[in-house]
């Protein structure tokens, strides 16, 4: 992710030059984001500068039934839309297999509205709300009977939604589970940014349930949960206390607001339950955003070192 404008070569960014920068600001391993193409791809894999710790599925980024591979949807009602995001899961996985990489990280897909899948209005309004500037409603609008209605608005939203596009999810993981064990891969469900999307807490439990811990488990998104969090939408804490055992890798970056990616110590995330509840063997990416500068990036090390995360 923090790559992505910041190598420039031609018409994409070198992963070689971007492979040094990490090797050189202190991070031995890097994961493989999902808007990387597969040249850039290449390049990793050939870096005698970093390792590969895990690949975020789908990689390499590619054209799709004229749709970019990541905006295709694991639990789509369409069966060729659902299939053709499977196959690019797997791909990912051939790779992983290919780099040494342990793990792939899976964002499970979401609930289909009017044949799309994106966020719910109930949310969207629940971030207008919180983004109010100050001078109207203080900070923003975090609670009363307005933010109340929308969240329940939301829950019913997510209640009927999931009755149709969670079982798609679920077929998609079965495909995608078979074919990773084949390879030696485990998968790592990742928890996300917007409600309407898979999986929320109860999933994961459903989800994991069928299946052994070194093979699919549960990547903790810190971000992601610490936003639904502010939103009212699911307790941040829940993730760990509920789903730790079955944790097997986490998604460091910081928050300010409702803007993730922020390099740890840029943001405010309490870090200590974190800190508490991660286990201790599970690999810790840092995912930053690429507009945040080198010295940010190396001192978010020492940062979360402090706060007992390293």
């Amino acid at each position: 992710m923090w790559s992505q404008g910041r190598f420039p070569t031609g018409h994409r960014d070198s992963m070689h030059r971007f492979a040094e920068a990490a090797s050189r600001l202190g991070f031995p391993a890097v994961e493989i984001n999902y808007v990387i193409p597969q040249e850039g791809v290449e390049e990793l894999l050939s870096s005698n500068h970093v390792s590969v710790v895990s690949l975020h599925s789908p990689t390499p980024r590619v054209k799709a039934g004229g749709r970019w591979s990541d905006a295709l949807n694991l639990a789509a009602l369409d069966e060729e839309e659902r299939a053709r995001a499977v196959r690019l899961a797997c791909t990912t996985i051939d790779y992983a297999a290919r780099a040494g990489a342990p793990y792939v990280v899976v964002h499970l897909g979401g609930i289909e509205t009017e044949g799309k899948c994106q966020m719910f209005e109930s949310e969207r309004r629940l971030r207008r709300l919180f983004d109010l500037p100050a001078g109207r409603h203080g900070s923003g609008v975090r609670a009363g009977e307005e933010v109340e209605a929308l969240r329940r608005q939301a829950l019913l939203e997510r209640g009927r939604g999931a009755l149709q596009n969670l079982p798609q999810a679920r077929r998609s993981l079965a495909d995608i589970a078979d074919h990773a064990a084949a390879k030696g891969i485990a998968v790592g469900l990742e928890n996300r940014y917007h409600y309407h999307e898979f999986p929320s807490v109860d999933d994961m439990h459903e989800l994991l349930a069928g299946y052994p811990s070194d093979l699919v488990g549960f990547w903790l998104d810190v971000g992601h949960a610490e936003v639904l969090d502010r939103l009212g939408l699911i307790p941040k804490r829940r993730w760990l206390n509920e789903l730790a055992q079955r944790c097997i890798g986490a998604h460091l970056h910081d928050v300010d607001g409702l803007a993730d990616h922020r390099a740890p110590g840029l943001g405010d995330v309490d870090w200590s339950y974190i800190a508490r509840g991660l286990p201790a063997e599970v690999p810790r990416v840092f995912e930053i955003n690429q507009e945040t500068p080198e010295d940010a990036v190396a001192a978010a090390i020492p940062f979360l070192r402090q706060r007992g995360l390293l």
